[in-house]
């Protein structure tokens, strides 16, 4: 729409910072940029809204990948609010930058004298439990509740609760659970119920339904993430009938499960795939890429990882041939195809990044010597020179 009605009408600061929000949900970096150039070219902006304005670009640049040009606006104001403060601190959370969210976290209180509040420590939470920080999450809790007198709301302790129980601390993210004052959503539950389906044991595959139990209660929201995490549990174990049954139980009440679908921008052009996906006029040249990419990597020594192959009780060929078909492999083959060299390669996924095509993604990133950033449903993910961001633990 913005497109269209350019040639016709000159928009102003409001409209062009609607569009940079838009493109910030998009991950819309090429419009965010012409947007940013089109503001500091053709709009008079007073003192207040060029806050405004830019915590705007600095959130932009954050969620489609840019770092770079988001800590450039940053350091580019003369004034800075809580919410500059805030924007910034979370984009370093959710590109696992810790060691960043804690500096700037002590330089906006220390030097700069601001009050944090809630959306502050969301972003110091946040950053904790993307690192697997138990020992400072738990500290920047204690200093929320108790130096700032802040009071913690549900995705304060969604991000307690889940930086525990991803690593490993099932019973102290229990017992959290039973001390809030509040009763835990199903976003905690679905964090529960992911975590305890990492564990090995029987104790976790009790947990395991017990998590599920709570979240197929509630026919309200009902959805399929907790029917195939327990599947996932019971395809662990090997006890396919119960497989079997939860996607009876799924068919019957009309649920499917969300399909992975990947983009890639290229040239300013967003290019979608599904899993599987056949429609892109460039399909054929992409699978046969893909051919070559898997002779590489095989090379290097790459062995699939099938643990989070479809939950059936199929061979490793067939497992192999789903994985080969995830959508972000199809949008980095075709990223590296059409791409420039030195460009980095930006990808986004609604669906979290698997452990195959994790491990996939490093190897091209060193074999192809790319750039590869690929933000999923949690975080960013920076793969370069064979290794990640995230340091292996998303």
């Amino acid at each position: 729409m913005f497109v269209e009605m350019k040639p016709s009408f000159d928009p102003d600061g409001y409209t062009v910072q609607s569009v940079i929000d838009a493109c910030a949900g998009l991950g819309a970096l090429s419009m965010g940029m012409w947007a940013h150039a089109y503001v500091l070219r053709n709009c008079e902006i007073d003192a207040n809204f060029d806050i405004l304005v830019k915590n705007s670009l600095i959130e932009m640049y954050c969620k489609c990948g840019s770092l770079r040009m988001a800590l450039q606006v940053f350091h580019g104001m003369s004034k800075r609010d809580v919410n500059s403060w805030n924007a910034m601190i979370l984009g370093f959370a959710v590109h696992g930058e810790a060691e960043r969210v804690f500096e700037h976290f002590d330089q906006m209180v220390s030097e700069e004298r601001i009050q944090p509040n809630p959306i502050t420590f969301v972003g110091v939470l946040s950053a904790c439990n993307h690192r697997g920080l138990v020992e400072e999450g738990c500290k920047y809790f204690d200093i929320m509740v108790n130096k700032f007198k802040i009071e913690p709301v549900l995705q304060h302790y969604g991000c307690l609760i889940d930086l525990l129980a991803r690593n490993g601390l099932i019973e102290e993210a229990l017992d959290t659970v039973s001390k809030m004052p509040m009763k835990p959503d199903d976003v905690i539950w679905r964090s529960l119920l992911d975590s305890t389906c990492r564990q090995s044991g029987g104790l976790s595959l009790s947990l395991s339904e017990e998590m599920a139990r709570r979240l197929m209660a509630d026919e309200a929201n009902a959805s399929s993430e907790a029917y195939v995490l327990l599947s996932r549990v019971y395809a662990s174990a090997n006890r396919w009938n119960e497989v079997g049954l939860i996607r009876k139980l799924m068919s019957d009440k009309g649920l499917t499960k969300e399909p992975g679908c990947s983009s890639v921008e290229i040239n300013g052009t967003v290019h979608e795939f599904f899993a599987g996906d056949s429609t892109h006029p460039q399909a054929k040249e992409i699978y046969q890429f893909l051919d070559v990419i898997e002779e590489r990597l095989k090379g290097e020594g790459y062995i699939q990882d099938f643990t989070q192959a479809p939950l059936v009780n199929e061979g490793e060929d067939g497992k192999g041939n789903s994985l080969r078909l995830h959508s972000e492999r199809l949008a980095i083959a075709f990223g590296i195809l059409k791409s420039k060299p030195g460009i980095p390669i930006r990808v986004f996924k609604n669906l979290r990044v698997c452990g195959d095509c994790h491990n996939f993604t490093k190897l091209i990133s060193k074999i192809f010597n790319v750039e590869i950033v690929m933000r999923d449903r949690l975080r960013f993910h920076r793969f370069k020179d064979g290794s990640c961001s995230c340091m292996d633990f998303w």
